[in-house]
């Protein structure tokens, strides 16, 4: 009978070779599996076959994990877990996914933290022209918070997908879904600052590069703007992703149709769009009780 552990890396196989993911989805898919694995083998023994594996099993190892790991990574495990499973029904290996019927966890409401106006425009400016890398991160910072790339998405452009002329750039997100997405004044100016500076612009190469002059990475991007913010010690500690989620904000309170940050940010669902509201709405009461003379009640009435 082949083993479980054999059948995990027929699946992680397939993603990668099938299903062509992205080498973070794939990563995650091993990290979780892997993780199932070990707790089936300490249940079943070395030998332990998927068809050791049922719904009482699962729910016994969700159970654990749900007492140290946010309801939002057990989520992510359980659609990791879904999906091997599936994949071996239709292999034929097992007759019923036994992930099926087991419900996700509730992800906790966590609004994303954004940057304000002012604080944002101190973050782009915060690049040292004296800095040998300036016009480099001047042109992410720009980049990120202008066009509301994932992360990524920022890493993987090549020249030939910015067209500055017309303030346009073809990003691939999740899925390998390409998308158009505009490019603010700002962002422009900064590419093209940095672009200037570089001697070895081809059609298929990296716009960013690090200082090797190879393909920037997604921790060096991490690194960049973490750097600026320490600078500029202005607000706590943030990640590129921030850059992203001030970007929707900003959008939705200057009037954009969430429909269109939708697109923007090529989200597959409206859902994962809606948390920008919650944000928006906050800011809107806060201006409401600062502004409406009804808002609180008077002393003395």
């Amino acid at each position: 009978m082949v083993s479980l552990a054999a059948h995990i890396q027929q699946f992680n196989d397939y993603l990668r070779t099938e299903r062509d993911v992205s080498p973070h989805t794939l990563a995650a898919y091993c990290s979780d599996l892997a993780q199932l694995l070990a707790f089936v083998i300490s249940e079943k023994g070395e030998n332990a076959a998927a068809l050791d594996v049922d719904h009482l099993l699962l729910r016994r190892y969700l159970a654990g994990l749900s007492k140290t790991t946010k309801k939002s990574s057990v989520g992510r495990k359980l659609a990791a877990i879904r999906s091997f499973f599936r994949f071996l029904v239709r292999r034929g290996v097992i007759a019923k996914n036994p992930a099926e019927l087991i419900a996700t966890p509730k992800k906790e409401l966590r609004l994303p933290f954004h940057l304000d106006i002012d604080q944002a425009t101190t973050l782009m400016e915060s690049a040292d022209n004296q800095l040998k890398y300036a016009a480099r991160d001047r042109a992410i910072l720009e980049l990120l918070y202008s066009s509301g790339l994932r992360v990524s998405e920022l890493t993987g452009l090549d020249i030939g997908e910015l067209d500055l002329s017309s303030g346009m750039v073809r990003v691939t997100g999740k899925g390998g879904k390409e998308r158009i997405v505009p490019v603010g004044s700002r962002a422009i100016e900064a590419l093209q600052e940095y672009l200037r500076q570089r001697c070895d612009l081809q059609a298929g190469g990296p716009v960013f590069l690090n200082s090797r002059g190879e393909r920037i990475n997604r921790r060096s991007v991490a690194r960049i703007v973490d750097s600026h913010v320490m600078q500029i010690a202005a607000f706590k500690r943030i990640s590129p992703h921030t850059l992203r989620h001030t970007f929707a904000t900003h959008m939705l309170e200057g009037g954009a149709d969430l429909r269109a940050i939708q697109e923007l940010l090529g989200h597959a669902s409206l859902s994962t769009t809606q948390k920008y509201t919650h944000v928006s709405i906050d800011r809107l009461m806060e201006v409401y009780d600062k502004a409406h003379p009804k808002a609180h009640t008077q002393s003395g009435e």
